[in-house]
């Protein structure tokens, strides 16, 4: 369901045993977790990228957005500024499901 307003919405990153190590910020769950999903190990390309489950809870909400995350290395382009690095970490996201909490 797409929101009406423009605000940014905190996502916080579960582990395995519920406990929120990382706050990401975005307008939408995905959007947040792209940016979640930039921080794992990267693989050398796309296809070799391995997969990971990527659980964000919508701070203020019992909602838990489940994705696969992988990442990968990708020469930057050429029309790049200065200060980016000739190698940058792309990543990718495909959404499981969502979990409802029974306590936050």
């Amino acid at each position: 369901m797409a929101r009406d307003d423009d605000n940014k919405r905190n996502f916080a990153l579960r582990d395995a045993t519920g406990q929120e190590s990382s706050v990401f910020s975005g307008r939408t769950p995905r959007q947040a977790a792209l940016k979640a999903a930039r921080r794992l190990d990267p693989g050398k390309t796309e296809q070799q990228a391995q997969h990971h489950e990527l659980r964000l809870r919508e701070k203020g909400t019992k909602k838990v957005h489940i994705y696969d995350g992988w990442a990968w290395k990708e020469s930057a382009p050429d029309d790049k500024p200065g200060w980016m690095p000739g190698e940058i970490t792309e990543a990718n996201v495909s959404k499981k499901g969502i979990e409802h909490l029974e306590e936050i």
